[in-house]
């Protein structure tokens, strides 16, 4: 019987281990990201970005009139990013890449805005680098960034 009882529980085990369902420690990290850009929201009434899906929040600033960014896209934007503290972490202009190759905010955040449109994105940490470091950005950072796509291919 005990022998049993042990089988039962290593199966449960790994089969809990194998569901989809994110560790307990990204769960609290989503919430603390969400309540922290709602903070941020409030204390910037101009802003009035909508909260994607993905947890991603985003604001058409201009709309453009050019074709919206797919998966397979390639993109070209001028781009400004800071921490959701303040400190810019990076900026470019002309930058060119393929989509699929950008963080996933950007992935989920440009195809809602056509080419010669610009887009803010406030980036939970998830969508961002998540809780690695990146050069000057801490792990599990909220990132803002102001995007004009100039071109989509």
């Amino acid at each position: 019987m005990k022998n049993l009882l042990l089988i039962a529980f290593v199966a449960i085990v790994t089969l809990a281990s194998c569901t989809n369902t994110p560790p307990v420690d990204a769960i609290k990290q989503a919430r603390t990201d969400d309540s922290l850009i709602r903070v941020y929201l409030s204390n910037n009434p101009l802003i009035k970005a909508v909260k994607d899906s993905s947890g991603l929040y985003y604001q058409v600033v201009k709309e453009g009139t050019g074709a919206n960014a797919t998966a397979n896209s390639t993109v070209t934007v001028n781009y400004r990013g800071k921490l959701i503290n303040g400190p810019p972490f990076d900026a470019a202009n002309g930058f060119t890449s393929p989509l699929a190759n950008l963080v996933k905010a950007w992935q989920i955040g440009i195809p809602h805005v056509k080419a010669g449109g610009s887009i803010l994105l406030i980036a939970p940490s998830a969508l961002g680098y998540g809780p690695s470091a990146n050069g000057p950005i801490p792990g599990n950072s909220i990132l803002v960034f102001d995007i004009d796509v100039t071109a989509v291919k």
